[in-house]
């Protein structure tokens, strides 16, 4: 993807909330199983009530995002009639789920609900290139997408464990899932393209 240098980089379009489900009741937690378990990758992410005192604890996640290549199914732990749903898909082999910076939530995952994930790619990890620090969010969206996140402190710091979601909360949260997988995906072409590039052609 080519651009400028000295030209800044365009706005990241997140998903719209028309492809957002929020799941609250068992009908919506089935509509989004069926979809979740077809996947092959999954974005991941987990928000959870910021701490301001010292010494306090977080007893996060208070919301679980899950994100296919057309929908994010965000999950308010707090009403959910149950955690089966998210447990099979975080506890499934046969899907892989990729975000950034993933080793609290699987830590508080399996703290909180007994939820033991696998086929987990942290890709703050997985995209260092033999460097030394881990790559952010917003880094590897202008690396492999050619766009700017805009990653709102005030948002990011809002209390997640609220009955009633804003717009501005559920899209943040949506995309936080939804641009993982979206850089996995581009970052996957490219190793392939690459690859393919230093095959010799038969004679």
């Amino acid at each position: 993807m080519t651009h400028l240098p000295d030209q800044p980089l365009p706005s990241y379009k997140g998903i719209s909330l028309e492809q957002i489900l929020i799941v609250r009741s068992a009908e919506d937690a089935r509509v989004a199983l069926g979809d979740l378990m077809t996947a092959d990758v999954l974005g991941f992410d987990t928000e959870s009530k910021p701490t301001f005192m010292k010494g306090e604890v977080s007893d996060g996640p208070h919301l679980i995002q899950l994100a296919t290549r057309d929908r994010v199914y965000l999950f308010p732990v707090k009403h959910l009639p149950d955690m089966s749903a998210v447990k099979m898909v975080m506890e499934s082999a046969q899907i892989l789920k990729v975000g950034f910076g993933l080793g609290d939530d699987v830590k508080r995952l399996r703290a909180k609900f007994g939820i033991h994930a696998v086929g987990i790619l942290d890709l703050a990890l997985a995209l260092r290139d033999g460097k030394p620090n881990q790559v952010g969010a917003k880094a590897a969206v202008a690396r492999f997408l050619g766009k700017r996140l805009q990653k709102s402190k005030k948002i990011s710091t809002t209390n997640w464990a609220n009955s009633r979601l804003t717009d501005s909360q559920i899209a943040y949260a949506a995309d936080d899932a939804h641009a993982a997988l979206k850089v996995y995906r581009a970052w996957c072409a490219m190793e392939t393209e690459a690859l393919s590039g230093q095959v010799q052609p038969t004679k």
